[in-house]
């Protein structure tokens, strides 16, 4: 099906100049996305700007040598410049019973109040790690682009904490739900 695809698209874009192509209707691309499954991260930054945290599901993984991971950050968010000053950040991977932490970080509750809802540590930037997070990504920013509304930050991880959860949490469908791993 997805030749079939590629091959309308090749034969129409050969009759239908650069440009010239719909675009999709940002409500509908929305709710497309909405049916992309991601784990649910805590992403937060400590340094000369300040420390900031927010919830982000436009996290993966690019490359393991060197271990690097991209991160999403929409320019017009509150934590923007924080992050943009430090440098340095760490992707905290929420487990299962993380909801309403994910949701404080999500929404317009202050920074004080957020960091104040979990347990946090410190390791080699000095970003906050969620002591319960199922995984922690400790990482320095090496490289920043633009797309539309957003920073792709593409993060060098330094340091890794794994954690003891048997259950995840991802957002699929606008809703929060648990995974667990099968049995090995």
């Amino acid at each position: 099906m997805l030749l079939n695809a590629m091959a309308s698209h090749a034969a129409s874009s050969s009759s239908n100049p650069a440009g010239l192509l719909p675009s999709l209707e940002k409500a509908d691309y929305r709710n497309a996305m909405a049916r992309l499954g991601a784990a649910v991260n805590i992403i937060t930054t400590d340094g000369p700007a300040g420390r900031a945290g927010f919830t982000a599901s436009a996290v993966c993984s690019v490359t393991d040598e060197p271990p690097t991971l991209l991160v999403c950050l929409n320019r017009s968010a509150s934590v923007y410049p924080a992050f943009k000053t430090n440098g340095v950040l760490c992707v905290n991977v929420l487990a299962a019973g993380h909801q309403s932490l994910s949701a404080l970080f999500g929404g317009k509750t202050p920074m004080d109040e957020r960091f104040a809802a979990g347990n946090w540590s410190r390791k080699t930037t000095g970003s906050p790690m969620l002591d319960d997070a199922a995984v922690s990504f400790d990482c320095r920013v090496v490289h920043a682009t633009s797309a539309g509304t957003h920073d792709v930050l593409f993060c060098e991880a330094v340091a890794i904490a794994i954690g003891g959860a048997t259950q995840g949490l991802i957002y699929f469908d606008r809703r929060y739900h648990e995974i667990a791993a099968p049995p090995h």
